[in-house]
Order: structure tokens, then C-alpha cells, then sequence
């Protein structure tokens, strides 16, 4: 009887051949080389990461209104054609407080409306401080937004390692940080939300840190916020592999060297990065104002975002 192959039984038959005819079945029957694509054919998706309009969103005095709203930045994705939008915690009204359950819907219904999905959001901690008080409020934090979260229908929450404490050991900060990551893993678990945690060039550097904070944690509702422009040793797109099985979140920055480097991303290697990997999530994008350029992200987030579909289309 002729059948078609479904997928299981296609990496069956995969997995049972030599490398170089795995790889060329993969790229026959998965849709390996078809531009805009995964190798299984899922669509890469672009995001936009709500701190690339940090100054615009933020009041310019505590209490004062923001020249731009969230609803505001909603309106741009739909403009410009994003697929979805990371609306980073600190931009919602009272943060650190949790907005009001109705202006949690209201974004949500906006951005349905408009077309946009909802990637992610994140906040602020530091599981890499010594105080253990200070510890377990950043924990009923990240749990408090991941509710957030849940209501609004993002996925993933994105939380920080932090700054590195001095006069202690990578072995003692890691089992606390651990210990703090798990409760938020298994509250995130309860709600329906993966905990993210970022390689944000404080607590956690390099590939190896970042792996060895995941197999600390080892529970399948946490991974990595792959930041592009903070593996700054050794090749950071072999870092990016490195970490690319436990991705459950990006942000794309345009330089992999920190924001005031003139080296731009190579966007064509990272997307085949991404392409090579399990990974099927979002790929947020998030410009930064160096510091001594003039910075306009209604300029600046098109401009990437074209380079990065034009990298996507390759």
C-alpha cells in the first residue's frame, strides 16, 4: 500500500541513515532550503522587543505620561509589519506593581485586533545578590507578573541572572540562583508560562555559564533569552548554537558586541543558526541608543527590520 510519510515516520527513517543522506532527505522532504523557513517549514516570525523605544515609553519624570503608550507601539507593529511584540513589564503603568486586569485586556485585545501577537514580556530581578530578602521579593515579582503573563497570553517571561556578587564563590551564587529559578519555573509551570532567563552580560557571559544555569535548573518550563549581542567571548554565533537547544526567546541586537560596537550582526549567520536548530519561537528584535549617536528607533527598528526579513528571505 502506498502512504505518505508522516513525520514520525520520516525521522525514523531519518535517523537511520548515514549523516550527509539524513541531511539531503531533510532538505527534500522538510523544506531545509526554503527561504523564510525553518528546516520543517515553519515560518520565522519577527518581534519587536519593547525596549528599543526605552526613552519613549518611559516618563520623563515620575508620574508624568510617557510620549509614547504601549497601545501607541501596538499601532507601529501593525504599521511596519511586525508578526508579534515583546512588551517589556517596565512599560506598563504602576510597574513594578501588575497593571489592572483590564488594562491587561485591553492590550491583549488591541493587539488582535491589530494583527500583532504577544512573544513575551519580562522584568527586572537580581538572583545574583547576596540578600536573601531582596532575592525572595525579585521571586514574588517575576511570580506576580507571570500571571501578568498568563492574562495576556505571552508564552514566555523573561527574567535577568544579575550583577555578580562579590565574595562569593560561581558555586554558591549558582545554588541560590537555582533555588530562586525553580520556584519561579514551577509557579510559571502552574500558569502556563516558560521562564526565560536572559545571557545578559552580568551573571551570565558565556555559553558554558548559561548551560550550566539550565542544567541547574532542569525542569522543561525554563530555557534562555538568546541576547545576540551579549556572548562578547570567544565566537559569539558559536555560543548562540551552543545554547540554541534550551532557546525559548530571543533578542536580536544589531551588533553581537555590545551597543556602542560599530560591528554589525551578520543576520544571514545567525538565521541559519536558527534555521539549523529545534528552535521554532519568535525572533524579537531590540535596537539600542549608543551613546554618543543620535538615536530615532521610528528610524532605527524599520531599518533592522528590514535587514533581519532580508536575512529571513536569503
Amino acid at each position: 500500500m502506498n502512504q505518505k510519510p508522516n513525520r514520525r515516520s520520516f525521522l525514523k527513517t531519518a535517523a537511520l541513515l548515514p549523516l550527509g543522506a539524513a541531511a539531503g532527505l531533510t532538505a527534500t522532504h522538510a523544506g531545509a532550503q526554503e527561504p523564510g523557513k525553518t528546516r520543517d517549514g515553519k515560518p520565522i516570525k519577527v518581534s519587536l522587543n519593547a525596549y528599543s523605544f526605552s526613552k519613549a515609553l518611559t516618563p520623563a519624570e515620575p508620574g508624568g505620561k510617557p510620549a509614547m503608550t504601549l497601545f501607541d507601539l501596538l499601532e507601529f507593529c501593525a504599521k511596519v509589519n511586525f508578526d508579534a511584540i515583546d512588551p517589556t513589564g517596565y512599560y506598563f503603568p504602576g510597574y513594578p506593581k501588575v497593571p489592572s486586569d483590564s488594562f491587561i485586556y485591553e492590550f491583549k485585545r488591541r493587539a488582535f485586533r491589530l494583527g500583532i501577537e504577544i512573544s513575551g514580556t519580562g522584568v527586572r530581578n537580581n538572583f545574583a545578590s547576596p540578600d536573601k530578602d531582596k532575592r525572595a521579593a525579585d521571586v514574588q515579582l517575576v511570580k506576580d507578573w507571570i500571571v501578568v503573563a498568563a492574562k495576556m497570553g505571552a508564552p514566555v517571561i523573561r527574567v535577568f541572572a544579575g550583577a555578580e556578587s562579590p565574595g562569593a564563590s560561581r558555586d554558591e551564587i549558582n545554588a541560590w540562583m537555582a533555588a530562586d529559578l525553580k520556584q519561579c519555573v514551577e509557579f510559571g509551570k502552574q500558569h502556563g508560562v516558560v521562564v526565560g532567563v536572559q545571557n545578559h552580560g552580568d551573571y551570565l557571559r558565556t555559553a558554558e555559564q548559561t548551560l550550566k544555569m539550565v542544567q541547574l535548573v532542569d525542569s522543561e518550563w525554563f530555557g534562555v533569552i538568546v541576547d545576540t549581542g551579549n556572548f562578547q567571548v570567544g565566537d559569539p554565533y558559536e555560543e548562540i548554537a551552543r545554547v540554541m537547544p534550551h532557546a525559548v526567546n530571543f533578542q536580536v541586537k544589531t551588533s553581537p558586541y555590545g551597543k556602542d560596537s560599530p560591528v554589525r550582526i551578520d543576520l544571514k549567520k545567525l538565521v541559519q543558526v536558527v534555521r539549523n536548530s529545534s528552535y521554532r519561537g519568535y525572533l524579537p528584535i531590540e535596537t539600542l541608543a549608543a551613546t554618543d549617536k543620535p538615536y530615532d528607533p521610528h528610524v532605527e527598528v524599520p531599518k533592522f527590520l528590514k535587514e533581519v526579513r532580508d536575512a529571513i528571505a536569503a
